[in-house]
């Protein structure tokens, strides 16, 4: 019998949900003992007559289910699921270090600006070790003074843009990637 290493270890999974029902989805998952996480963020709705601070899905149609690959069975006849978004016809396997970068950013609604500088370019890979981004990892996507860092999600295919300080920044060589 020829076991995989992760055979019985619970991974993290996207699910893919009806629109604008992640929030639901997200409660019936809690209600049934699912360990799931729903990356949400703040945002300025405007209306014909009030603006105001609504919080949305970070990801619209997703949440994410810690769970052993053999039980994500057990999420589609929850009301408002859709599908377990898959990769080559196998359950896509989100990295936990890009559910922790999910956290991260939706944790926050600071806006930051530019203090001192470091020598970060375009296209190197960074590590956030100050304020609310902190553990973060990410690649820089413009030099200068207006530094921006995109967070990857691979398994997704997404990418979210954030502005930083470079003095939060702080370049992570090429072999220090981790990869998880």
């Amino acid at each position: 019998m020829n076991l995989s290493k992760n055979e019985g270890k619970p991974n993290w999974y996207a699910i893919f949900t009806k629109p604008r029902s992640e929030k639901k989805v997200y409660q019936r998952m809690i209600d049934h003992n699912i360990e799931a996480f729903l990356p949400m963020v703040k945002t300025v709705r405007q209306w014909s007559d009030r603006k105001k601070t609504v919080e949305v899905p970070l990801i619209s149609s997703y949440i994410f289910v810690h769970m052993e690959e053999k039980d994500l069975y057990k999420t589609l006849p929850i009301q408002g699921t859709v599908n377990v978004l898959k990769h080559l016809g196998k359950p896509a396997k989100i990295r936990a270090v890009e559910i922790e970068n999910l956290r991260i950013l939706s944790g926050t609604s600071e806006n930051h600006q530019i203090e001192n500088c470091i020598n970060v370019l375009s296209g190197d890979d960074v590590e956030v070790i100050n304020g609310p981004f902190m553990g973060l990892i990410a690649t820089c996507l413009r030099e200068g003074q207006n530094h921006r860092v995109v967070v990857k999600i691979d398994s997704l295919g997404s990418c979210f843009n954030v502005n930083i300080p470079l003095s939060f920044l702080r370049k992570i060589e090429k072999k220090e990637t981790v990869k998880v």
